[in-house]
């Protein structure tokens, strides 16, 4: 497959490449990377993206080519969609997109339903960024600076810091790699990590009064409501961390956080440790992701999806 979608990025001259909404590091700093890559090689390339970038990527180079309107698709020879489980995380754009020609669908998530007979797909990846590099040095693209910072910081973000039990020896070895290109981790991690504003903070001290613990299935479960935002003026970007600040209390085995997305609809992020597997939890809310981060997406009051979830692990856990 890689020499498939290396010829058509070889004989193409235009190319368009998106990712899902709600940003994350692996999305844009693979967008990025593979816009970087393509730039170099001779190619013109748009970026799209329904949603905006978080603003802890600002740093991102190349960031400032990202375009949030997608004009005729017709006079592009292929898209890449990145780390995108299914067309339908492209969000309103996804049917003129899947109409294209050619997409090339390169993503690591276990619930990738292989939407593209061009699917690079490797669920053992630690984030879509480790499969782009792979791409780029079979192709012999040179990794340049700018291209190294967008891919650790795609792999840095998805495997939680190196944390996750996704890095592997083939994870550290990329990132080694992408550090003698030029990257400096204390900047990339200073960015990343270090740069909350006020309004976060004030809105994880409102969540934190939500925050219980389920010691009968070791599990915590914390909630943020559209009122909470509207209050503390925090941004729906603002939740990033959230889910994993749960998953640190030593007690616990999953953490869930639930984010009311606009009335009575609630984004559910899962995450594990050990050999619990909460993409199978997601995927019975019509989600998925990987074993030890999931997600879904549930209709319903706070308290009526709160319990749905604590009984659909209760089942799963027991």
């Amino acid at each position: 497959m890689i020499k498939r979608i290396a010829d058509i990025i070889r004989s193409g001259k235009r190319f368009l490449i998106s990712s899902h909404v709600r940003l994350d590091g692996d999305a844009l700093g693979s967008e990025l990377a593979l816009f970087l890559a393509l730039r170099d090689l001779g190619k013109d390339a748009v970026i799209y993206n329904q949603d905006d970038a978080p603003q802890i990527y600002a740093f991102l180079p190349g960031l400032d080519a990202v375009t949030h309107t997608l004009d005729a698709v017709e006079g592009f020879d292929a898209a890449f969609l990145l780390d995108c489980s299914d067309f339908g995380r492209v969000g309103d754009e996804w049917e003129r997109i899947a109409a294209m020609e050619k997409v090339v669908n390169i993503d690591h998530h276990i619930s990738n339903d292989f939407f593209s007979d061009l699917s690079l797909v490797d669920v053992e990846a630690s984030s879509t960024g480790e499969i782009l590099y792979r791409l780029m040095i079979d192709m012999g693209v040179a990794i340049t600076k700018d291209i190294a910072i967008n891919l650790y910081t795609a792999i840095l973000t998805d495997t939680g810091s190196f944390r996750y039990s996704n890095t592997a020896a083939s994870t550290l070895a990329v990132a080694s790699d992408l550090v003698l290109a030029g990257v400096d981790p204390r900047w990339v991690a200073e960015n990343v990590y270090e740069s909350r504003t006020i309004d976060q903070v004030t809105l994880l001290r409102e969540a934190l009064g939500t925050l219980e613990i389920h010691e009968d299935i070791r599990t915590g479960i914390m909630s943020v409501s559209r009122q909470m935002m509207a209050d503390t003026g925090a941004m729906p970007e603002h939740t990033d961390g959230f889910v994993d600040l749960i998953r640190s209390i030593g007690s616990i085995t999953v953490a869930v956080f639930l984010q009311e997305t606009s009335e009575n609809y609630y984004k559910i992020s899962f995450r594990s440790k050990g050999e619990v597997n909460v993409e199978r939890v997601a995927a019975s809310f019509g989600g998925g992701g990987h074993v030890n981060a999931s997600a879904c997406r549930i209709a319903g009051d706070g308290e009526t999806v709160k319990k749905a979830v604590l009984d659909a692990l209760q089942a799963f856990l027991s």
